[in-house]
């Protein structure tokens, strides 16, 4: 039996996912590219408007081990990452682990977490490994975090820092349907189409080939320096306090990958590059204090950055190159 390629491996996902979000191919198509890249996603927008549903129907759609994580102000770091226990029949402590010990974790509303909660993130998002009392232990592979955040209400939240939002590979919003799409969203509802009704179309072993597939895909060393010197730019940039670092220029090769797979190729190009570039960097960049009081934004310092920064011209390799 063959192995199904990356490509195939996302248009499973894809179709299930958007059975229940209907009309954002290319929110599913970034969310999917998240998933195969084996980076985290955090999803950001107003009430209503599907965040928590996306991160559910992706959970649902691959069939490991599912946790979700319900962020409040209450919420202890050990119930993140787990706690030893002292069991007195045994004489011994043994641990016991948190909600983050998953393939997917849905981190609900991230930002209702104290920052003491949020910080029992940033070890396990960056090296998927948890420390409780100096004892190192591993979570399940593949591990992605799937986290969403309200950015208009601000009573009782807490501002994502810097080095916690670098951890995630995209930000996504979903933005509001059309009508038409409206129409059917409330249709669905009516019909009881939801989350919970999707079945796993992926299994582990083969979500495991595909990201290995995705990370040997051929990017060219042009590739990379046009990455690089888009995130170079970032840092010279005026309006900008803090740029892109080697974290955001390595993430946005990853993505370009997972991107190039999605539409079947076994190599990146730099369109590749600049369809995620947004979506990877845009939360990376912190802005100068005359940017925010001009009200300047991130994506917008970004597009004037793809637009100066040249990209390669790019000979199709030869048809031996493996396609995804």
């Amino acid at each position: 039996m063959s192995v199904p390629t990356p490509a195939e491996v996302y248009q499973r996902i894809a179709a299930n996912v958007q059975t229940v979000l209907r009309g954002k191919p290319q929110v599913v198509r970034l969310a999917v590219a998240a998933v195969l890249a084996e980076g985290h996603l955090l999803v950001e927008d107003v009430p209503g408007l599907g965040k928590t549903t996306l991160a559910r129907c992706l959970a649902r759609s691959i069939g490991g081990s599912y946790h979700r994580i319900q962020f409040t102000p209450d919420l202890l770091p050990g119930d993140i990452t787990g706690v030893q226990i002292y069991h007195q029949r045994e004489e011994a402590f043994r641990f016991h682990p948190g909600g983050i010990f998953a393939n997917v974790v849905v981190a609900d509303e991230i930002n209702r977490g104290t920052p003491k909660t949020q910080s029992a993130l940033l070890e396990v998002m960056s090296e998927r490994t948890v420390t409780v009392d100096s004892e190192r232990h591993e979570v399940p592979a593949p591990f992605v975090v799937v986290a969403t955040q309200n950015p208009i209400e601000m009573e009782g939240t807490y501002r994502l820092p810097e080095a916690q939002l670098d951890r995630f590979l995209m930000r996504l919003t979903v933005g509001y349907p059309d009508l038409a799409t409206e129409v059917l969203v409330i249709m669905s509802d009516r019909a009881g189409i939801g989350p919970d009704e999707l079945s796993p179309v992926v299994d582990l072993e083969t979500l495991r080939a595909a990201i290995a597939q995705v990370r040997a895909i051929h990017v060219d060393t042009a590739v990379c320096e046009y990455a690089a010197r888009i995130a170079a730019a970032t840092r010279t940039h005026v309006a900008l306090r803090h740029g892109a670092s080697p974290r955001g220029s390595i993430a946005l090769i990853r993505t370009a990958q997972a991107i190039a797979a999605t539409h079947g190729r076994g190599y990146v190009t730099p369109d590749d590059v600049k369809e995620v570039a947004q979506p990877v960097l845009a939360h990376r960049l912190i802005l100068t204090s005359d940017a925010e009081l001009a009200q300047r934004k991130a994506a917008d310092i970004l597009d004037e950055v793809l637009a100066a920064t040249p990209a390669p011209t790019m000979r199709t390799p030869a048809a031996g190159t493996p396609v995804g």
